[in-house]
């Protein structure tokens, strides 16, 4: 076989992304509920909703779901069908999951930093494992596997720029030491997908 030829990488098979989903979402479902245990924040359209639900104590899956809704068409006419498809799934199982894991798991103890850094881990682990299935959590994760897709750009660079900035923007609802502790969950998220999703790495579709 030629060595300059490209070899096809291996579809994933519907099993496969269906525990992608499920496992990806459950992940990010546990950092945020670490997030908002401590009064911390994240980036991304998950960082709009946690602006929107401090400010005015509304629920956060609902706030979320809506907030990603106007990212869809962008994801159908950029990404694809199959990819719009399953970040809707994504988009609503985290949703739901926010929702459900208050009641199955309580924290009596969880000091700040280590949740700034664990749930950071947590929600890039999770997102990692959806991007290598073709799925987003919506909103900006669209528009970064868009750029990488595009012109080779690492979406966990282009995901921290966009993300610091949200949380920066939490000085209006929390303090300072709460802001400081999620820019640091927020660079801890998008190094782990800056080291471990680059183009050309991962060859599953």
């Amino acid at each position: 076989m030629d060595s300059s030829e490209t070899p096809t990488p291996p579809r994933h098979r519907t099993y496969e992304d269906i525990q992608a989903l499920l496992t990806g979402t459950l992940f990010v479902a546990l950092g945020i509920s670490m997030f908002g245990h401590t009064g911390l924040l994240t980036g991304g359209t998950a960082g709009v909703a946690f602006l929107l639900h401090y400010a005015t104590g509304w629920n956060f899956g609902l706030l979320f779901f809506a907030v990603n809704v106007p990212f869809y068409g962008l994801a159908w006419k950029r990404m694809g069908r199959a990819f719009t498809l399953k970040t809707f799934v994504a988009v609503g199982l985290l949703a739901l999951l926010t929702n459900v894991l208050p009641t199955l798991v309580h924290f009596d103890a969880l000091h700040p930093l280590f949740s700034a850094v664990m749930g950071g881990l947590l929600m890039g682990a999770g997102m990692l494992i959806l991007f290598r299935h073709r799925a987003s959590l919506g909103g900006f994760n669209v528009l970064v596997l868009y750029l990488q897709e595009r012109f080779g750009w690492r979406a966990g660079r282009i995901q921290m720029v966009l993300d610091c900035t949200i949380v920066l923007c939490s000085f209006a609802v929390v303090d300072w030491q709460h802001t400081a502790l999620s820019v640091l969950g927020a660079v801890v998220l998008n190094q782990t997908l800056a080291t471990n999703h680059r183009a050309g790495r991962y060859m599953g579709l």
